[in-house]
């Protein structure tokens, strides 16, 4: 999706009112809220990540499936690197997926998005938007959240115009154009990086740590 594409597809929803188990990887500290943000990572860090990525974004997908357990392992968890994840939506459907993923609370936030990401190819297939949904709130489902819970959260304008909020931020101060877009340490990075090229770049910031 072109930039005129992502900011029609903001622009449009400004008017309205502007797995899930003991294997998922958790970092310390606990991941927090600050704000709009998701955080993981220690507060004190010295490298900070920005991600803006999107719940419908291969590239994302594959950035969290194949890089961001190292990442975590090695930098996060270690207490080098504090994430903070901006979502960027490129079409309904993430809307939705960033909502609920929101909606589930900033404990249990980063494991629904593992698991979203993780099986994006799998709810993603539906060759209609109603299909689609009704994988990813079963997905929903699996980790927890009742079907009054997520009708809940969808009706939420609020949380819609948080996550919308985030994303044209983004835009504007980031000029974040596609996805996923890395900040790291305010220099921005863009398309899907593997760990070799982000070490390489992480690994000077990290100091002796």
């Amino acid at each position: 999706m072109n930039k005129r594409h992502i900011s029609t597809f903001f622009a449009a929803f400004a008017l309205i009112g502007l797995a899930f188990s003991a294997s998922a990887q958790t970092a310390i500290p606990a991941p927090r809220a600050e704000g709009l943000d998701m955080v993981m990572g220690a507060e004190n860090a010295p490298i900070t990540m920005i991600e803006y990525a999107s719940l419908t974004c291969p590239h994302c997908a594959k950035l969290h499936v194949e890089t961001m357990p190292r990442l975590k392992a090695e930098y996060i968890d270690t207490g080098k690197l504090k994430l903070v994840f901006r979502d960027f939506p490129l079409d309904r459907i993430a809307l939705n997926a960033a909502m609920l993923a929101r909606c589930a609370g900033p404990e249990r936030y980063f494991t629904f998005l593992d698991v979203f990401f993780a099986q994006q190819a799998n709810w993603l297939r539906g060759t209609s938007g109603e299909q689609i949904m009704a994988s990813l709130r079963r997905l929903a489902r699996t980790g927890g959240m009742t079907e009054a819970a997520m009708d809940q959260c969808l009706a939420n304008t609020e949380m819609q115009n948080a996550v919308l909020s985030q994303a044209m931020t983004g835009e504007r101060e980031h000029k974040v154009q596609a996805t996923p877009t890395l900040v790291i340490n305010g220099t921005v990075h863009r398309g899907g990086q593997s760990f070799e090229e982000l070490d390489a770049i992480l690994k000077p910031l990290a100091g002796s740590r």
